[in-house]
């Protein structure tokens, strides 16, 4: 199974995007399973023709003998998830950067994304840019449809957080130098970023080494340029989130890829 991801074309998609890629039903599709991994994005997804099952940990996507849109929204990947397509089918699934995904729809939480997204328009918009053929055209009717549902927002003290969360300040630091309580610290978090601020840092240092690994730095480099304590504490997070250690990780995923997959 081959997949393009595309990087946003219009400045304003490009940041609150992290991009977006589409898969084509192909009748001489043979079964893909995969493996994907924490992050901290917002995935939205619409598929085609399709019946899904899920649990955490594991997703089978099979063909529908009806014909139906199913929309698919993730605000929290923070385990493996085992990722089956039976068959091939038309799917678009947009990645948002975080934060990025309240700058296209009316909502004040993660929890409140999902009610809204299925009261937009977005399933019927997606149906139309699946029924197109040309790759050229979906893009452009992709790119068009979220420049106008856009409206710029400030969420001031989410995004200070946010860049917060990359410095090397502790969570304890973070909460005193923004004059709130660590409680109240995770509560925005929660709301605004869908998961505890720990939770976020953690996948935050995993997918910045899978970044930084490009360079093919150590293991001991990689750990202390990305707030591990230790060697130690970067392999104790990489098993916990991909139950595999560092080198093997590095050994069979390509993490030249936007999409970071093992595939089994």
């Amino acid at each position: 199974m081959k997949i393009t991801f595309y990087q946003p074309i219009h400045p304003i998609l490009k940041k609150y995007m992290e991009g977006y890629y589409f898969m084509e039903k192909d009748e001489a599709h043979e079964p893909v399973r995969y493996l994907t991994f924490p992050d901290n994005y917002f995935i939205l997804s619409a598929c085609q023709d399709v019946v899904i099952t899920q649990d955490k940990g594991w997703l089978e996507i099979h063909r529908s003998s009806s014909e139906n849109i199913v929309i698919d929204f993730v605000s929290r990947c923070s385990v493996p998830t085992e990722i089956c397509y039976a068959q091939s089918v038309n799917e678009i699934t947009v990645y948002y950067k975080p934060l990025g995904m309240y700058h296209f729809f009316d909502a004040d939480s993660a929890d409140d994304l999902q009610e809204v997204i299925h009261l937009s328009d977005f399933k019927e918009i997606m149906n139309g840019i699946l029924k197109e053929t040309d790759r050229k055209k979906q893009i452009e009717m992709l790119e068009k449809y979220w420049l106008s549902k856009f409206q710029q927002k400030t969420l001031a003290l989410p995004y200070t957080i946010l860049e917060d969360f990359e410095s090397e300040l502790s969570i304890e630091e973070i909460a005193s130098k923004n004059n709130i309580t660590r409680q109240y610290l995770n509560k925005i978090s929660k709301r605004y970023l869908g998961k505890p601020a720990s939770e976020f840092r953690k996948i935050q240092r995993f997918r910045n080494v899978l970044i930084s690994n490009k360079k093919s730095r150590n293991l001991t480099e990689l750990s202390y340029e990305h707030l591990f304590y230790d060697q130690s504490h970067l392999i104790k997070d990489f098993r916990e989130l991909t139950k595999i250690s560092p080198g093997k990780f590095f050994e069979h995923v390509d993490t030249e890829q936007n999409t970071v997959w093992l595939f089994i």
